[in-house]
């Protein structure tokens, strides 16, 4: 069962005749126009709108509709324009905000896919997902995930839903100037895990299946291949690849040809078209042309805008249902907009407003974490999220990894630095030595790579990567 989305399919069965009846039913209209998809952007915003409740809040604890976030950026509404009736003091965003701060957020269990769920959606709504608070940083908390013994995974490896959603955060959610906040190394750990457990039959699905040919021949899944495409080509893998070939050609063969529906092993529903759709979307794959548009002339994207209500917005999760599910308009709205599985924030129209939110600094004396990685140029590759506790609104490099020597999860992460002390030039990280050319080198969210010194300054919410080589 993944944390990421609440599992709506409440069988395993689905009986045939019901399935069939989903399969058989065309929609109304021809192939979705672009005034189509505007009048049904339009009307699932209002619907997803009408959502929110009094205090201004979308999430709560545990799985809820800050789902929305995503699709209202996909949908070119800014989260900080959605407040109920004229309060804008109660806006989604800041609402959000100030819950993603509190201490008791997620939950006294948290798993690596509520931070990853949380990212996608903090990003979406303008709220750079590192500096949500003088305490919480999200990224670094994904980070803290890392499976040591298996590197690339983040949460336990049978759970490949977590490794799917920390590639499409740590690699989607970018810095606010729009840059890849997470090393190159990091990103090719992910996408060699994502394309390790593609199936045989192109498709992905939830579970892990690397290494074990039994599980590699099992039917992908409609939903996990769409998060699959998306996790390979938001990390920079081409839409001509090889294996985002084959997991888009795993689709093709699911469409069914009267209605535009993916034949999802839970029968014809919302919530797998809207998956699959953002993951063409994410690999620039249009899914109402070509390979997506069927003989009958029907196409994914018609399937989800007719089961939407218009005018009241939402989408129904099965052609039979009499009513709209929130969680299903927030996926087909995402996909028919256009959108992945996270999207930038649109610029606000309130007044005064600003396209971003964040922490400006450290609280000195308050605990908060950095994201560290370091890449001994061999293949070694250590991610960690270090607990530290600034004594001003700024730290250094030196700092940093002193503190990830006893302070970092997973540990191991920094064993060694030298110089332990000052603030001068790194010149060996856990035992590996500068040598002539190869030397370590330093990046913060994204930027070029540098000399390392201990006296670089740190601001909060850092994303850090320690690199040995040229």
């Amino acid at each position: 069962m993944s944390p990421i989305r609440p599992r709506h399919r409440l069988a395993l069965a689905v009986p045939a005749v019901l399935t069939a009846l989903a399969l058989a039913a065309p929609p109304a209209g021809a192939t979705s126009t672009p005034a189509d998809i505007a009048t049904s952007k339009t009307n699932g915003v209002a619907y997803l709108k009408s959502l929110q409740a009094a205090d201004g809040s979308y999430a709560g604890s545990g799985l809820s509709n800050e789902w929305a976030f995503s699709a209202f950026a996909a949908a070119g509404t800014a989260v900080v324009d959605v407040y109920p009736g004229t309060d804008t003091t109660k806006n989604a965003r800041t609402v959000y905000r100030n819950l993603l701060s509190t201490a008791a957020w997620p939950s006294a269990s948290p798993v690596v896919t509520d931070y990853q769920r949380a990212t996608l959606n903090a990003y979406a709504a303008g709220i750079d997902p590192a500096r949500v608070s003088a305490s919480r940083n999200l990224i670094a908390q994904i980070y803290g995930y890392w499976q040591t013994a298996e590197p690339g995974y983040f949460g336990p490896s049978a759970n490949f839903n977590g490794t799917v959603f920390a590639a499409l955060a740590l690699v989607g959610a970018k810095t606010q100037a729009g840059a890849t906040r997470v090393p190159q190394a990091l990103v090719g750990s992910m996408v060699a895990r994502v394309r390790a457990n593609q199936h045989t039959d192109g498709g992905w699905a939830h579970s892990k299946a690397e290494g074990n040919p039994a599980a590699l021949a099992q039917p992908g899944d409609i939903d996990m291949t769409g998060a699959a495409l998306a996790a390979l080509c938001v990390s920079g893998v081409p839409a001509t690849d090889t294996d985002v070939v084959q997991g888009k050609n795993f689709l093709k063969l699911k469409l069914a040809n009267a209605s535009g529906a993916f034949n999802s092993l839970y029968g014809a529903n919302t919530s797998s078209n809207g998956w699959a759709v953002a993951g063409l979307n994410a690999c620039g794959i249009n899914p109402q042309t070509g390979d997506f548009l069927t003989p009958a002339g029907k196409t994914p994207v018609d399937f989800l805008i007719a089961n939407q209500y218009n005018p009241g917005g939402g989408f129904k999760y099965k052609p039979t249902d009499g009513v709209p599910s929130a969680y299903s308009s927030t996926d087909a709205l995402r996909a028919v907009a256009g959108g992945g599985f996270t999207s930038a924030p649109p610029l606000p129209t309130t007044a005064g407003a600003p396209q971003w939110v964040a922490q400006p600094s450290f609280t000195a004396g308050t605990a908060t974490r950095l994201a560290l990685t370091v890449d001994d140029g061999a293949g070694g590759l250590k991610v960690c999220s270090v607990s530290l506790t600034p004594t001003g609104t700024t730290t250094t490099l030196g700092d940093v990894l002193t503190a990830a020597g006893s302070g970092a999860t997973p540990s191991g992460c920094v064993t060694s630095v030298t110089p332990a002390s000052g603030s001068g030039t790194v010149t060996a990280v856990n035992g590996k030595a500068n040598s002539g050319s190869n030397t370590w080198k330093a990046s913060v969210d994204g930027s070029a790579f540098t000399t390392a010194s201990r006296g670089t300054v740190v601001n909060v919410g850092a994303t850090i990567a320690l690199r040995w080589g040229p």
